[in-house]
């Protein structure tokens, strides 16, 4: 019953994101348009008027009618009527308080942190579960690891139906629900997705600027413009608290040596692709990694997962 779960989630998702997506504007060479000021790749299915003069007669000399674009401070999630699933129910109403909030701070750098903190508490107690049983897995482990040792090398049918059994039984005493460890492993990507396509589509956003950091540049082509340091320094956050952040939530044999090594890893892989996404989805990345680390830092401390050990 679990498992059909899991698999439905999975395919609701899938179809959620084949719904839509960023297209990119291209010239009559069909190559990426470019922001020669910023360096950014400028997104063809904008939502609302972009406001800086370069900005606009790069679309215009691409022939994007803007004219028939709401002014972004006007921007409704009704605007434009019903574009799909992934559209009108994540990056529509997402971009809507993005701008209504950015408007409110005067700053969309601001927006962003703001709104990924209110998402991560509205999460908060999925969340909260989610890290209970990343700590209780970790004194749990022990006698898994005990379980994998025993069986080790028995490829046997009776043996493997043994070592299962032993495995579900530590499961209920230490009341693990395998599941409930990786729910919102699989809400954050769409979340991450959205915000993707927030910052790519509104104009205003990818426009604005937060400490030095042009939020729709890429750190890749930022750490070469006078601002590098300001992008090399969201890097070095970016990989310290994802690094972090794996590092509190591993619940695997950290005495195998490829466990180990998973967070490196993985942290790896994501400074890679930060690289090469819009600064403010960088900030959306730290945010929500900060929370992650204080709400584990909590969990680690409360007095419910100590009870269970």
């Amino acid at each position: 019953m679990k498992n059909n779960k899991v698999k439905i989630i999975i395919i609701l998702l899938l179809l959620l994101l084949t719904t839509g997506c960023t297209k990119t504007l291209t010239d009559s060479n069909k190559k990426p348009v470019k922001n020669d000021k910023t360096g950014q790749t400028l997104t063809q299915n904008i939502i609302c008027r972009p406001t800086n003069k370069y900005t606009i007669k790069l679309y215009e000399k691409n022939k994007v009618d803007i004219e028939s674009l709401p002014e972004c401070k006007n921007y409704k999630i009704t605007t434009g009527g019903y574009e799909g699933l992934w559209t009108s129910i994540f990056v529509k109403p997402l971009a809507f308080f993005l701008l209504k909030l950015g408007n409110l701070v005067n700053n969309y750098g601001i927006s962003v942190i703001i709104i990924s903190l209110i998402i991560r508490l509205i999460a908060f107690p999925l969340t909260r579960k989610t890290a209970m049983q990343s700590e209780i897995m970790k004194k749990a482990q022990p006698e898994l690891n005990k379980i994998q040792k025993k069986y080790a090398g028995k490829q046997d049918q009776e043996s493997m139906m043994k070592q299962n059994q032993e495995i579900m039984a530590v499961y209920q005493k230490y009341k693990i629900s395998p599941i409930s460890g990786c729910l919102f492993a699989m809400i954050q990507l769409p979340i991450f997705i959205a915000f993707f396509e927030a910052v790519q589509r509104t104009p205003v956003i990818f426009e604005d600027k937060f400490l030095g950091l042009q939020l729709g540049t890429t750190p890749s082509v930022g750490i070469g413009t006078a601002t590098f340091f300001a992008y090399a320094l969201l890097m070095i956050i970016i990989a310290g608290t994802t690094f972090f952040s794996f590092k509190m939530n591993s619940t695997g044999n950290m005495e195998d040596p490829t466990m180990k090594m998973m967070p490196t890893m993985m942290s790896g892989m994501i400074v890679v692709t930060a690289m090469f996404m819009p600064t403010g989805l960088g900030i959306y990345w730290v945010t929500s990694n900060l929370f992650t680390i204080v709400q584990n830092i909590l969990v680690k401390r409360s007095k419910e997962v100590n009870g269970k050990a």
